[in-house]
């Protein structure tokens, strides 16, 4: 007891010398010294080719175009597989004696909880701005497609994890590459340990940035706005902000992942039944506009007028955001869903397919209803501004409103937060080994970096950051690729002995069959 004591007041005085460096406006030398580098990579990472007039970054086809080879490889099982995934996610299947630390519904909440953040927020606001109201037509394409990509990768996610005596576990795509490529071919076994180093690397960087500081950052922007702007009590106290918010993430990732899975799976299910509440009582208040909205997103989507690259600038846009906000391919969420309690793999992949349905084609859906409807989308919208016009259209209303949606915005960018700081730890805990000391010393630097962007203005930082995240994809991706075959044959094996009512069945399911 005495030793986490120290331990905290250790880390409130690093949380106060963070905030007073800021104050001191080291951030903005951080900023500058950063901005080169942050420059060149990010340029790297989202690397782009001209189509129609339009620049395709590279990151954005290789995702896309694996999420529908998936979808094909596997006969469609984003349709085929989608009511055995909401049994599964019920628990009728689930063995409680089966190795792992949490439940199919514990796990998808903590995987929901890191992709269903402010990019479902503001990000679509900015996508339905530039590339009009036919930009959610391919967002919702881009989410059914995504859903073959988060089963692949979650699948293998739980079947290459590593089983402790302790009862934990870790998994994720540092495992699956490793050691699922040396399975498959002693030529592939350093391609698949240079390829888990490099996403494990990528993984730490986008927990520190797009999975912490930013989510931080863009919350306090809206409690700021909420509660008088430049004019708030609060207006330079942000560092203040960052240590309440790193206080609770503290308090909860100290837990692990069931710390973190009993708070998401309660999170989770408010959070959305908050913001999609408020989103549908807007979208029934402007009830006579929802028809010519949906003909607005079926036209603009094939025959968009006065948008940059025509079709293809609204394909751009629509597929960038979804791709952007459910993270499938990245290979972030199969580190949560590789502590799922089964003995079968495939279950989990099939569990994950709700994951890219409830971000995209549920949540962004109703973001980007709200904006058509209410005809806040503006064209010229700065894209750093994207809660703000989100915020107009839920103000435009019920003048009371943008509480709601801070309060959605909160809790999104709070849980977010601590499900990143499980997917840096693990891939920290996979590069440095598995102890208390690695442990703790991550986490100290992800609370010190709540705070840092809650208080720092680092642009460049977080640009480098987001950039790391989707680098991700890449080592993700080209392992996946030479392990369909373990998968096919995972899920034919499992769907054959349900298919054929072998598959035994606990708890409330068992009574009612």
């Amino acid at each position: 007891m005495s030793k986490m004591i120290k331990s905290g007041l250790v880390l409130l005085g690093l949380m106060v010398s963070a905030s007073a460096l800021a104050a001191e406006g080291i951030d903005t030398q951080i900023n500058e010294a950063v901005k080169p580098y942050a420059d060149a990579v990010a340029g790297f990472i989202f690397s782009s080719f001209p189509l129609a007039g339009v620049q395709f970054p590279f990151v954005l086809v290789w995702l896309i175009a694996g999420a529908t080879i998936f979808t094909f490889y596997f006969r469609f099982i984003n349709l085929r597989a989608f009511r055995h995934g909401f049994q599964l996610v019920r628990g009728d299947y689930s063995d409680p004696t089966a190795a792992g630390e949490v439940t199919h519904f514990q796990a998808l909440a903590t995987a929901l909880s890191g992709t269903v953040g402010l990019g479902n927020i503001a990000g679509v606001a900015v996508a339905v701005s530039l590339g009009g109201p036919g930009a959610t037509f391919w967002m919702i394409l881009a989410g059914f497609l995504g859903m073959s990509s988060k089963f692949v990768e979650c699948t293998l996610g739980v079947k290459y994890r590593n089983e402790y005596t302790d009862g934990t576990v870790s998994g994720g795509p540092m495992y699956y590459l490793s050691k699922g490529l040396a399975e498959r071919s002693d030529k592939l076994k350093m391609l698949g340990k240079v390829l888990a180093v490099l996403f494990a690397i990528f993984c730490i960087g986008g927990s520190f940035g797009g999975g912490n500081m930013f989510q931080a950052n863009q919350s306090f922007k809206q409690v700021l706005s909420v509660t008088g702007g430049d004019a708030s009590w609060l207006a330079d106290k942000g560092w203040l902000f960052g240590v309440v918010v790193a206080t609770f993430v503290g308090l909860v990732i100290i837990g692990g992942i069931r710390g973190i899975a009993r708070v998401t799976s309660k999170i989770v299910p408010f959070m959305a039944v908050v913001y999609v509440s408020a989103g549908l009582v807007i979208i029934f208040t402007n009830i006579s506009a929802v028809p010519a909205a949906f003909a607005a997103i079926i036209n603009g989507a094939f025959s968009p007028e006065g948008i940059a690259g025509g079709v293809v600038g609204v394909l751009f846009q629509g597929f960038k955001r979804a791709a952007f906000s459910n993270e499938a391919g990245v290979g972030s969420a199969a580190i949560a869903h590789a502590a799922v309690r089964t003995n079968r793999p495939v279950t989990e992949g099939i569990v994950a397919l709700y994951e890219p349905f409830v971000d995209t084609v549920v949540v962004c859906t109703i973001t980007a209803l709200v904006i058509i409807v209410t005809g806040t989308w503006d064209p010229s919208v700065d894209p750093s501004q994207g809660v703000a016009l989100t915020s107009a259209a839920f103000e435009s209303t019920l003048s009371w409103f943008p509480w709601v949606l801070t309060v959605a915005v909160v809790l999104f960018a709070f849980s977010t937060m601590i499900s990143w700081s499980y997917y840096g730890l693990k891939a920290w805990t996979y590069l440095f080994g598995e102890s208390m000391i690695t442990d703790i010393v991550y986490k100290v630097l992800f609370l010190l970096f709540v705070v840092a962007g809650s208080s720092m203005q680092l642009g460049s930082v977080i640009d480098f950051s987001d950039a790391m995240i989707f680098a991700m994809a890449f080592p993700n991706m080209l392992g996946i690729y030479f392990l369909l075959p373990v998968v096919k044959r995972e899920l034919n094996e499992y769907w054959a002995d349900y298919q054929a009512g072998r598959l035994q069945k606990f708890g409330k399911a068992a009574n009612r069959s």
